[in-house]
């Protein structure tokens, strides 16, 4: 494992495979009365949110707690930032505080990278979401997702995603769910198709390990998991599509759809969900969905991140052992 985690691109395929099965292991803490392991005492995290964001944030720091460490949330709204200190103001307060790792979500891509390389500050950077560049938790999470269900919980222990045919549909000019999806799923061996409408399919798309469609029904037959990205709108400025409706009809995923996708197929969304545009309500709350599962499923893969990033070397089973005597 690298000492930071930037973007999904930056993972071989052990380092991958690492996290997935270090991820089961943390799963096994959420089944117990009491969630927590000691990892992390005495260890400080900082959740360095300058853009808005509940799911992620939460996510980390019930990973954070589980882990047993101290927890500080630094919004920039109401700090010192909407004074005027800049990002490397910032770190050097948090470094002259003796923090270990740093969670940081920006709305500039490359934020985090500059974070980890300026030499600022010395803790550990996790990458919780940088523009429209990386967001490699979130990667991690829905592969880790994909692997229980399509290859299963104890026989996916050191596996990959070898072979299997993912699609990822919607919004991915502004997407770093999908960039760090193609890069991942790409590394860990599946093969990936982009569904979008032209205006929404980013320039140099042909460079991704990927390829690009525009008609979603002639993927879904030969698709064993069905990605619905969200609708950005808060990032475009101008008309990408004529209406939602129009939208909804060439790109949404409704029941007859989903009926078209081989029976073993799920269907992923990131969320939050448009309902009536990206996905009906019967899909949504369809076993097939596992939006759900995402959720509880990104806990853990961010302990087993933070835990190989700061918990040391010894396996997370002879934590999670020690835990239960």
């Amino acid at each position: 494992m690298q000492r930071h985690l930037i973007s999904a691109a930056d993972l071989t395929r052990d380092d991958a495979v690492l996290i997935l099965d270090t991820a089961e292991e943390m799963a096994r803490v959420a089944d117990r009365p009491i969630k927590k392991l000691p990892t992390l005492r005495g260890r400080t995290v900082v959740n360095l949110f300058f853009e808005d964001s509940t799911r992620t944030r939460i996510s980390f720091e019930a990973a954070e707690k589980r882990l047993s460490a101290d927890v500080i949330n630094f919004t920039a709204k109401g700090s010192s930032v909407s004074k005027g200190e800049s990002l490397k103001d910032t770190a050097q307060t948090l470094e002259a505080m003796g923090v270990d790792a740093v969670v940081i979500r920006h709305g500039a891509s490359g934020a985090p990278y500059r974070l980890a390389n300026s030499g600022w500050i010395d803790a550990a950077v996790i990458n919780a979401g940088d523009g429209t560049h990386q967001h490699p938790t979130q990667a991690l999470l829905d592969a880790f997702t994909m692997r229980r269900r399509l290859v299963g919980r104890d026989a996916g222990i050191g596996q990959d995603l070898d072979g299997k045919r993912i699609t990822l549909v919607g919004d991915v000019l502004h997407s770093r769910v999908a960039r760090s999806n193609v890069d991942l799923l790409h590394t860990l061996g599946a093969e990936v198709t982009l569904v979008a409408p032209p205006t929404l399919v980013p320039v140099g798309v042909e460079t991704w390990p990927c390829e690009v469609s525009y008609d979603l029904d002639s993927t879904l037959s030969k698709t064993d998991a069905v990605m619905m990205l969200r609708v950005q709108r808060e990032r475009m400025n101008a008309a990408f599509f004529p209406t939602e409706r129009e939208y909804s009809r060439r790109y949404g995923l409704d029941g007859d759809r989903m009926a078209r996708m081989p029976e073993h197929a799920i269907v992923m969304h990131p969320g939050p969900m448009v309902r009536g545009m990206e996905i009906t309500a019967e899909v949504a709350d369809s076993d097939r969905c596992t939006a759900i599962e995402q959720v509880a499923n990104g806990v853990s893969i961010r302990m087993a991140v933070l835990y190989l990033l700061l918990g040391g070397n010894e396996p997370a089973a002879t934590h999670t052992r020690t835990e239960e005597k």
